[in-house]
């Protein structure tokens, strides 16, 4: 159950709140000047209001308890706080992420610590203990340990942590006092010194520019999309797909996910259960990308093919063992790269055969609570543009002529897949960190710099 309350507690509407109503008339500019003067007069006030209850947020909420014990209440905001887009939609995807830095980054800060030893086994880490160490599993094992987590910060730490289960509707910096004022979907009001973004990531669905060109062009080979979520859950792929039907699946790229998305549907056609579906893959590259362990560093670590998409990408679709392959009897590679408007004159001639078509092109951040800046001179608050810090995790102004500020905003914080660490490795590469442990490595980095220098 959610606590009464949290935190410090203003009520009092003070003589200069009332007069600012009544001087600031009517109108939607001068309704944004009262709502924000009225909910000033009553707020909550805690020590950070953490954005997101996946992966990223829960490393952050559990960094934040370790760095500010005994201090104010934290505020974790999240509709669901279901492990994110990990527990709700990738369970069954394999990892590649090695099974012993899912248990390292529950052992990473003591809280967590604490969870472990307060919950009782068989749980969620007593079965990724059992499990093969130095290899990855499915990512429903590191879900549930996720959930079990978030479960454990709800039971054991309720004075510190309210988990609130809702979204953000906005956020105002007043740059006087460097504080945020945030206001929840539930109609309450909270002020914070720290406010972190781990707001998560979705599939890249808008379709590519030669996908709608032909669609539009041609409405009568128009192809049905399919999302890659879906395409990267076997189970609910293979309901989706008509077994009775023929079908052709065309896949465009050449990502991690889309290894995965060739390797499910082979495996469907292969077994037996779809002997009609047939898939052609649109690929820029000719050859694949792999992770590559070096001596104390990992080449294309956040960037290179890892885990069972390797191993099978190794088995199946390089050149040298494609064409003896068995999944070149489904698989029809196209290699798009080529010069001249290769690559239209090859969708054109090839899309109308498909009836399906799923995307890997990459991932885009979630759409951000509306973020706006009070200055200090003006009354009404204006919307702020952002830019992520990824050394620091903190975020920089951008102006109305898309200058950056040379600043970083006061408070302002983001982590997980939204807002990864940028790393550059021994041999010059410049990557994203994702993945459980490097949200939390990456927090336990900068959130004592976030505690000590707002």
């Amino acid at each position: 159950m959610r606590p009464t309350s949290i935190g410090r507690v203003s009520t009092s509407r003070s003589p200069l709140a009332f007069r600012a109503v009544r001087i600031l008339g009517s109108g939607s500019n001068s309704c944004e000047r009262r709502c924000w003067l009225f909910n000033a007069a009553k707020t909550t006030t805690v020590e950070s209001i953490v954005v997101g209850g996946g992966p990223g947020g829960l490393a952050a909420v559990g960094n934040l308890l370790d760095s500010l014990p005994g201090k104010l209440p934290q505020l974790w905001v999240d509709p669901h706080f279901a492990a994110g887009r990990v527990g709700a939609k990738y369970r069954e995807v394999p990892s590649n992420t090695k099974v012993a830095l899912f248990l390292q980054f529950a052992d990473a800060v003591a809280p967590f610590r604490q969870i472990l030893e307060k919950t009782p086994a068989p749980n969620a880490a007593t079965v990724l203990q059992k499990l093969a160490q130095d290899k990855g599993c499915e990512l429903g094992h590191a879900a549930d340990l996720c959930l079990m987590l978030t479960e454990g910060i709800r039971e054991h730490y309720p004075s510190q942590v309210e988990q609130h289960r809702g979204e953000v509707e906005k956020a105002v910096l007043d740059e006087q006092t460097n504080t945020w004022t945030v206001s929840l979907d539930d109609g309450r009001v909270f002020t914070t010194d720290r406010l972190v973004l781990c707001t998560g990531s979705s599939p890249i669905t808008s379709p590519l520019p030669i996908l709608k060109q032909l669609s539009d062009s041609t409405p009568s080979t128009a192809l049905t999309p399919l999302h890659l979520d879906t395409a990267l859950k076997p189970s609910l792929l293979s309901q989706t797909i008509d077994p009775s039907s023929p079908a052709t699946v065309g896949v465009v790229g050449a990502s991690h996910s889309a290894i995965l998305v060739l390797m499910n549907l082979y495996k469907m056609a292969h077994s037996g259960s779809h002997p009609n579906l047939r898939v052609k893959w649109f690929t820029r590259h000719n050859s694949l990308r792999y992770a590559e362990q070096k001596d104390g560093w990992i080449l294309y670590d956040n960037t290179g093919l890892k885990g069972d998409a390797a191993q099978w990408a190794r088995d199946s679709l390089e050149q040298e063992v494609f064409e003896k392959s068995p999944v070149s009897r489904v698989v029809t590679r196209f290699l798009t790269g080529g010069e001249n408007g290769a690559e239209e004159s090859i969708y054109k001639a090839e899309l109308p055969g498909c009836t399906h078509v799923v995307q890997a092109i990459g991932y885009k951040r979630n759409t951000l609570p509306r973020l706006m800046v009070k200055e200090k001179s003006e009354f009404t608050p204006r919307h702020l543009t952002i830019e992520h810090d990824a050394l620091t995790g903190r975020f920089r102004q951008i102006d109305h002529s898309g200058e950056k500020g040379k600043v970083h905003v006061p408070n302002l914080f983001g982590a997980g897949i939204a807002f990864p660490e940028m790393v550059t490795d021994p041999a010059g590469n410049v990557e994203s960190a994702v993945g459980f442990w490097k949200f939390m490595r990456f927090l336990k980095r900068v959130v004592p710099e976030w505690v000590s220098k707002p």
